[in-house]
């Protein structure tokens, strides 16, 4: 590793010993908190269910036609609350809960939403002592509020799909001022004392019935408690008061002290699925895609950190939160988002956790069995308590609605969906040429090639070494000319140094986040010491952006983007990894209120740096480690530092899955793991995976051994040829799946059970995955492996082996033998799958290659795809409508060619130089016709032994309307 000119002896100490232990051990849990060394969590988590001293006060309505408004009681300490309830366009609920007098205002979550949701029309349609009902915008969708204890319940129709505070574990802690008096305790005992003969008293008091007799043993009691009270206040202040003992004030871990000048402030709230025992997402987390029970464990944790090679199958916190959670049935989708940046934790539970199978079946047979339910119970240390509710009913419409809210995946450069080679680090410019020149060596295909942080001086990002790269625009300029392009990380903590400018220029604005007492916030990362740009202030944002342009990031170029990493933030001398919670952000926010949206807004400021360098023409690329809800409009995520184990190729699957239906599409591993060395069978396994994930980049440890894939001996190298190649070989249905996932929210890689919502055989399934609806992939995973069981969803519903065109009929599971040269992929009969099957060293160089389009016929003769062209990189498909849409649909013997979408327009000359009907009966002439009704035989070829027809040079043009029959 290289070291700083002018570093201290401590820092290089300091910087080695986690380096050292980054590569040498597995996580240090003792380095991150559970549940119960987080005051707050244990607070909320130690409210018993059933209990709730929230009640609503229905005098207080307030309805508009836009939003109804209540007051919620606390009659503990009689603290009221403001609930308001808005119904939503697009089958959606929102409510929010603050406090009705706060002592200062509470952080709200700005720059997620991409807008004001469109409100409806709400109605009072039914009320009484004890209830209020409101229709939300529809006859069909209620929301009854119960007055005591306070309690929601959403219905759509006659059926109850969720309730909110069912169990009474609303908690909302008030905002107050710190008693550290005798006056303050004094005055403070007797306000107890009061509140306890209210509580006596008091018309609505939960004890309204009790006697009056066994009232004035509760008020004897009362005065006893309050006489103790009273001499504990007059006893000398030498001890740490009840409440700095629960944390409330003031909270230590390990050598960290968190000061809490604005107190305690956490909100919890539970919510009640019944029907529902399946749920997923809330990611980041190591674990299975469908989430599980956390009774007698953790709750699921939501707190973006920097983990040493994480730990697989538990709750840890990881480097991104997006808290959105989705419940499934066969019946409904639906969606609960929590909107909130604070630290969080989710717990779950149902009342069917830990049940075979079998036993739920003699439930059922015995009648004694209880419906299915999921009870889901958020928990967050500041903020609002501020909740959409995405009622679906389908999959896909609880994808479109979280799209409207927060947006959807950016549609990418087609360069960035290629193949990406990455290390930590390529030494200089000359090793940079050797590797690019290898490639072309090898006859392996890959668009971009990465610089770590050795590339720069020192450390200080938007800068090169003045010795290994010298001549940063000569070394671009050789890449473009093979079109390729480069990456070179750029990360938020800034080294601190007098003599670099952007240092000076961050100080000088004042756009440091900053202590508690005031000072810029300093902290230990790869630099050295560093100070964090403020990146919630517009201001440094837009500044930020401005440094990517060409005059100010120096030796950059048009085909240069940029990967945002440490963006949690990481502070390596900072508790669990990462920056104080008393750090004062802009507006005098802690950074306790806005943690989790930090790397968001790194990767927000850094993808409009680049949109802006372009004179806001060409689409960006920046990949980042953290993200939150929204960072989808920003471009790729990966799974972070991930180990060359086995265990870790396999859950990339499910931590893909759910990144992806929480709206980030662009999403994949680093192939052949970032810490230790993988097997020649790994990694070839690794890029086989790799090939059929969304993200596909190749990165290691700069302690692991060089493994650009010839290095593997040439078996090997063909096997990772021959899965880059089926990777390129998709890059129309790639892009064109991404289209989609800009313009609806749907996941590019997606859960067998978002296409088969009422097979209850894939709820759990999480080996193999679907991109789009029509390709099943299932990688092997597992080592040394002779066969996989693949499950092949759907009734009546026929699949076809993309390798051996064999075909298989749904639903059922098979044995597929397999070699090392096996990657298990299927396409489903029904579909129609664009591809180019031209070999070349990019994606550039194929943009105008003709296609091969591979129609997979249905049991009924029929099949549908379509296809996504514009010119790849710029944002002229939506600016001007220079794109084209396509539509295929082969149905009675005929496949035709039409406009999906009439408004686009782009002039290609690619061509149609095959199609190759898979499940085809054998014809006698097939023969083309154009749009000008010109008619020509075309010349074919039939296998029958695998019914497959192949239709040769149709030389029909992509962009016009044709048809070809079959007779």
């Amino acid at each position: 590793m290289a070291t700083d000119e002018g570093s201290r002896f401590p820092i290089r100490i300091l910087l080695f010993t986690v380096l050292y232990l980054s590569v040498t051990l597995a996580v240090d849990r003792s380095n991150f908190k559970t549940c119960d060394q987080s005051s707050f969590c244990k607070r909320q988590r130690g409210l018993m269910h059933g209990s709730s001293v929230y009640r609503a006060v229905l005098d207080s309505l307030d309805v508009t036609e836009t939003r109804a408004r209540l007051q919620l009681m606390n009659d503990a300490n009689q603290v009221p609350l403001m609930l308001e309830v808005y119904g939503l366009e697009g089958n959606m609920t929102r409510f929010k809960i603050n406090e009705l007098n706060p002592l200062r205002p509470r952080y709200e979550v700005p720059d997620v939403l991409v807008g004001d949701p469109p409100v409806l029309r709400l109605t009072v349609t039914g009320k009484d002592e004890e209830s209020v009902e409101l229709s939300l915008g529809t006859n069909q969708h209620k929301l009854i509020i119960t007055a005591k204890p306070f309690r929601m319940d959403l219905l759509v129709g006659r059926d109850l799909v969720l309730s909110v505070n069912s169990r009474g574990l609303l908690h909302f802690e008030h905002q107050r001022k710190r008693m550290d008096s005798f006056s303050d305790k004094v005055g403070s005992t007797f306000v107890s004392m009061w509140d306890k003969m209210k509580s006596l008293f008091s018309s609505d008091s939960q004890r309204d019935t009790t006697t009056i007799a066994d009232g004035e043993k509760e008020e004897e009691k009362a005065n006893l408690e309050t006489d103790e009270q009273m001499e504990k206040a007059e006893e000398p202040e030498k001890e740490k008061s009840a409440e700095d003992e629960t944390g409330m004030w003031e909270e230590t871990f390990k050598t960290h002290t968190d000061s809490k000048p604005n107190g305690p402030t956490s909100i919890g709230l539970d919510f009640s699925l019944p029907g529902f025992e399946n749920v997923y997402g809330i990611p980041e987390h190591a674990d299975d895609l469908k989430l599980k029970s956390t009774e007698g464990g953790d709750p699921y944790r939501l707190y973006n950190l920097d983990v040493f090679q994480y730990e697989l199958y538990n709750p840890m916190a990881l480097y991104g939160s997006v808290p959105l959670l989705l419940a499934h049935n066969i019946h409904h989708t639906m969606g609960i988002f929590w909107l909130n940046a604070a630290e969080t934790w989710v717990d779950i539970s149902s009342n069917t956790a830990g049940k075979t199978l079998f036993g739920k079946m003699l439930d059922y047979m015995h009648g004694g069995g209880e419906t299915p339910q999921t009870d889901v119970r958020w928990m967050s240390e500041s903020g609002i308590i501020d909740v959409f509710l995405l009622l679906g009913p389908s999959a896909k419409d609880v994808f479109k609605q979280y799209g409207s809210l927060t947006g959807t995946q950016a549609l990418p450069p087609l360069f960035s969906i290629g193949y990406h080679q990455c290390r930590w680090n390529y030494n200089d410019e000359e090793d940079v040429r050797s590797v690019d020149a290898g490639f072309d060596e090898h006859d392996l295909p890959y668009d971009v090639i990465w610089l770590d942080i050795e590339h720069a001086d020192g450390k200080r990002y938007f800068t090169w070494d003045p010795n290994k790269f010298s001549t940063p625009k000569n070394m671009l300029q050789q890449l473009n000319d093979k079109k390729r392009r480069m990456v070179t990380i750029v990360d938020p903590h800034i080294k601190i140094d007098n003599s670099y400018r952007i240092h000076n220029e961050i100080r000088s604005r004042n756009f440091y986040v900053k202590t508690k007492d005031g000072n810029d916030y300093e902290g230990w990362c790869w630099p050295g010491s560093a100070g964090y740009p403020d990146f919630t202030n517009p201001e440094m944002r837009s500044w930020w952006s401005s440094m990517f342009s060409y005059d100010q990031y120096e030796g950059s170029m048009s085909n240069l983007f940029v990967w945002n990493d440490m963006n949690e933030p990481s502070v390596f001398n900072g508790p669990e990894v990462t920056m104080h919670k008393d750090a004062v952000h802009m507006d005098g926010w802690e950074h306790r209120d806005i943690h989790n949206l930090y790397g968001l807004y790194v990767q927000q400021a850094t993808a409009e740096g680049q949109i802006q360098r372009s004179g806001g023409h060409e689409r960006p690329f920046v990949l980042s480690r953290a993200f939150f809800a929204g960072s989808q409009r920003y471009g790729a995520i990966w799974t972070g530092d991930n180990a060359a184990e086995w265990d870790h190729l396999k859950i990339s699957v499910p931590m893909c899955l759910s990144l992806g239906l929480v709206g980030i599409s662009f999403c994949g591993a680093d192939i052949g793991g970032f810490f230790k060395n993988p097997s020649p069978e790994l990694l070839v396994r690794w890029y086989q995976m790799g090939a059929y994930q969304p993200f596909f980049r190749a990165h290691a440890h700069l302690d692991t051994t060089r493994r650009e894939p010839w290095l593997f001996g040439e078996e090997n190298k063909q096997l990772i040829r021959s899965a880059l190649r089926e990777r390129y070989a998709l890059l129309p249905y790639w892009y064109t799946l991404f289209y989609h996932a800009y313009r609806t929210g749907e996941p590019v890689m997606r859960p067998l059970w978002v296409e088969y919502p009422g097979d209850v055989t894939t709820f759990a399934i999480d080996d193999q995955f679907l991109l789009g609806s029509a390709i099943l992939a299932h990688p092997v995973s597992e080592q040394a492996a002779r066969g996989v069981q693949v499950y092949l969803p759907g009734k009546g519903v026929v699949w076809y082996d993309v390798h051996t065109h064999q075909k298989h009929h749904a639903p059922q599971t098979m044995y597929v033998s397999v070699t090392l040269s096996s990657i298990p992929v299927y396409q489903r009969g029904g579909s129609i799958v664009p591809r180019k099957e031209r070999i070349r060293r990019n994606s550039e160089c194929a943009l105008i290659d003709p296609f091969t389009l591979y129609v997979a016929l249905s049991p009924e003769g029929f099949a549908e795809g379509d296809l996504f062209i514009d010119d790849g990189h710029s944002f002229n498909f939506e600016k001007k409508n220079e794109f084209l849409h396509r539509r295929f649909t082969f149905s009675g013997h005929v496949l035709t060619s039409s406009s999906a979408d009439p408004r686009g327009h782009f002039d290609t000359p690619a061509w149609v130089e095959r199609v190759i009907i898979l499940g085809s009966a054998k014809p006698t002439s097939v023969s083309v016709r154009l749009s000008d009704g010109k008619e020509r035989p075309l010349d074919f070829h039939f296998d029958a032994e695998t019914s497959v027809l192949t239709i040769r040079k149709p030389a029909v043009k992509i962009a016009e309307d044709w048809s070809i029959t079959l007779r």
